[in-house]
């Protein structure tokens, strides 16, 4: 059973809550939820958040909490990148939908994540940190419990937890290297196409050159903000769109690649737990290097 340990070792008295939120840099949501649970004990014993520590206090906080979740599990060939007792990245194919909808209830990548965690007798539901679009492949960071998923969410935002991508995208860059500073927006709520518009939400990319062919080119991009589709929108409208994307290229890329020839490969991000930096990286996909092949020959 996976739970959180400390020990308190300062002289003067301090109340829990705080030094649970300020000190050790808890969510405070998940503090009050692990309480009002029983979950947070003190040398054994349930406390209230009005409890004083003393110095030798034993904190330890139970992550294990039952829960349910509205999904079916189903056998599926997962590629594990990493997985400890508070997360799990996995490597998601092209075409795989990241979590069950209407139009595509079964089959998805939480559909096998929870069948794989029931087969390891883990009681954890499926708490997605990160999501990639169908045809995107790459790495995809799936929290085990409450505590990680909240600490997860919260450095997201920070520059200590980074997401890089690779691409294949028409023409060739003026600039090798750069930053993409444009606002995205969402002409309505049936569009699911979006839109550079001064109306919308500011959205940062950071790109960087590393193959150039004779009419495309390889980019590295790392996200600075996470905004749906923010890739595919600023390469587009630079006027050079992803290979093969369907929503925002040119429809002849089918000839070439069935998808966007887009990446995550590679997440660097302080582990929920120990605040350890973690950089885990994944292949290029067979589809986008037989793409690349192509493109070197032509």
């Amino acid at each position: 059973m996976s739970k959180l340990q400390y020990n308190y070792d300062k002289e003067e008295q301090c109340n829990i809550k705080e030094y649970l939120k300020y000190t050790l840099n808890i969510s405070g949501r998940f503090i009050r939820k692990s309480a009002r649970d029983g979950r947070i004990k003190v040398n054994g014993n349930s406390i209230n958040l009005r409890y004083k520590l003393n110095k030798g206090d034993k904190i330890e906080i139970d992550l294990h909490k039952d829960e349910t979740q509205n999904i079916e599990p189903e056998k599926m060939e997962l590629d594990i990148v990493y997985e400890d007792e508070d997360i799990l990245v996995v490597n998601k194919k092209p075409g795989v939908v990241v979590h069950p909808t209407k139009s595509h209830p079964k089959g998805t990548l939480s559909n096998g994540i929870l069948y794989y965690f029931q087969e390891k007798g883990e009681n954890c539901i499926v708490r997605l940190v990160s999501r990639l679009d169908r045809d995107t492949s790459g790495l995809i960071i799936i929290a085990k419990n409450q505590f990680s998923h909240m600490a997860l969410a919260r450095d997201m935002n920070k520059d200590s937890f980074k997401k890089f991508y690779l691409a294949v995208i028409h023409g060739i860059l003026k600039e090798k290297e750069g930053t993409i500073d444009l606002p995205i927006h969402r002409p309505d709520d049936s569009s699911l196409k979006r839109v550079v518009d001064p109306k919308g939400q500011r959205s940062i990319t950071h790109y960087k050159v590393i193959e150039e062919f004779k009419h495309a080119s390889l980019i590295e991009l790392l996200l600075e903000t996470g905004r749906t589709h923010q890739i595919r929108v600023h390469v587009e409208h630079l006027g050079h769109p992803i290979i093969g994307d369907s929503l925002y290229g040119i429809e002849e890329d089918k000839m070439y690649i069935d998808r966007q020839a887009l990446h995550a490969y590679k997440l660097v991000f302080p582990h929920p737990r120990t605040g350890k930096l973690l950089e885990l990286s994944c292949d290029i996909p067979h589809d986008i290097k037989e793409l690349i092949e192509v493109l070197n020959e032509s």
